[in-house]
């Protein structure tokens, strides 16, 4: 059989009309040789192969050949998943959102900011305060600090000159939302830690815990410390550090000397109302030490903060488990629990005025967590 009646049945009959038979035998053998590559794309190159040695795959198209399989199992996952809930959308939004402002331009975020103003006179600016949105320069995204400037121009307004500048107080986690407090110098900068060093600046917080504290109203007065938790992932966390023991016969409470690195730490604490298992809390501190609110709600009335996921176990870094009661709830897969936001949140603020009576300023609840209502069978909060 010729070459051109071999390569005719590969059915590339086409070549045959209007050449001449010498052109169509060449142009038929390297049809013949490029359709071979890549039926046999892992074939050795070489002239004369043996037809019993199994083929040898390439870099390339092993590496094509896993892109391949992970696109197709990807697709088949998300064909077999449940369609997200109006619940898990709104938190994916939230962390998009969240990331978003992390790495947007500086003047953007000012912006936001901007519109976020709850209060401000020649002192001091209250602003709203996002979630997700580190307050100091953290890890090169784009923070509140490295925007102040900028905010301060748009405070001042374009045509006025001024030397006025935007410096935080009293600061807040980048997981938590609220009143967020500026001096517009060092010498309010300087009053206001004076006042609150002398417990003149009152703070109160809304929290959602996972569980109900008893009793449901009290005084936690426990220090706090930092320690290594050792394991498979070695890491830092604030833990208690009791100055109280139970005695040996289990009847009272010995005191113990406290830890020379151990901070002070006081939170009040008054439940607002509950449901499901969960609740409304309302929180003061009275000292600023690190995590404070969130150490003292999960270990000292073991009732953590919904989506704290560094303390709600101490032994590990996972996600937060939720009771079954509460995910039917919410609507939402144990799975997902990863991506929900600390509900930790900056209600008001109060302090005195420099030359007027006190600053009262109460910020409204972020948008969008907003089915703490619902999870508190309510249809809205009006506490």
């Amino acid at each position: 059989m010729s070459c051109c009646t071999r390569v005719a049945a590969l059915g590339d009959h086409t070549l045959f009309s209007s050449v001449k038979p010498r052109t169509v035998c060449r142009r038929l053998l390297y049809t013949a040789r490029f359709l071979s590559r890549s039926q046999c794309p892992a074939a050795e190159h070489s002239p004369i192969s043996d037809p019993g040695e199994k083929p040898r795959l390439r870099a390339i198209d092993l590496a094509r050949k896993v892109r391949q399989e992970k696109a197709k199992t990807r697709t088949q996952t998300e064909q077999t998943e449940r369609p997200a809930s109006g619940l898990q959308q709104r938190v994916m939004e939230l962390k998009r959102f969240s990331m978003q402002l992390q790495n947007v331009h500086p003047n953007v975020l000012a912006k936001h900011l901007h519109r976020s103003v709850l209060y401000q006179d020649k002192d001091v600016v209250i602003i709203n305060k996002p979630y997700g949105v580190p307050v100091r320069e953290d890890s090169g995204v784009t923070s509140i600090t490295s925007v102040l400037p900028v905010l301060s121009k748009m405070l001042d307004g374009p045509k006025v000159k001024t030397d006025s500048e935007l410096l935080p107080c009293l600061a807040l986690e980048k997981d938590s939302t609220g009143a967020l407090l500026l001096a517009r110098s060092e010498a309010a900068v300087e009053h206001i830690l004076a006042l609150s060093r002398n417990n003149q600046v009152e703070r109160r917080y809304w929290v959602i815990t996972v569980g109900v504290p008893v009793p449901s109203e009290g005084l936690i007065d426990i220090p706090i410390i930092e320690r290594e938790v050792a394991g498979p992932q070695p890491h830092f966390k604030m833990t208690l550090s009791p100055i109280f023991r139970m005695n040996e016969a289990g009847d009272g409470v010995t005191k113990v000397r406290s830890h020379r690195q151990a901070h002070p730490a006081v939170t009040k604490y008054r439940v607002l109302d509950s449901s499901y298992g969960c609740s409304l809390i309302e929180l003061q501190p009275f000292s600023g030490v690190k995590h404070q609110m969130r150490v003292h709600m999960a270990y000292a009335v073991a009732c953590c903060i919904l989506g704290d996921h560094k303390y709600s176990h101490w032994s590990k870094l996972a996600p937060q488990i939720l009771p079954e009661r509460v995910l039917k709830k919410l609507g939402l897969e144990q799975t997902k629990s990863r991506n929900l936001p600390l509900h930790l949140h900056a209600r008001q603020l109060v302090l005195p005025g420099h030359s007027q009576s006190e600053i009262s300023v109460s910020c409204p609840l972020p948008k969008e967590p907003a089915f703490i209502a619902r999870l508190l069978n309510k249809e809205e909060i009006t506490i």
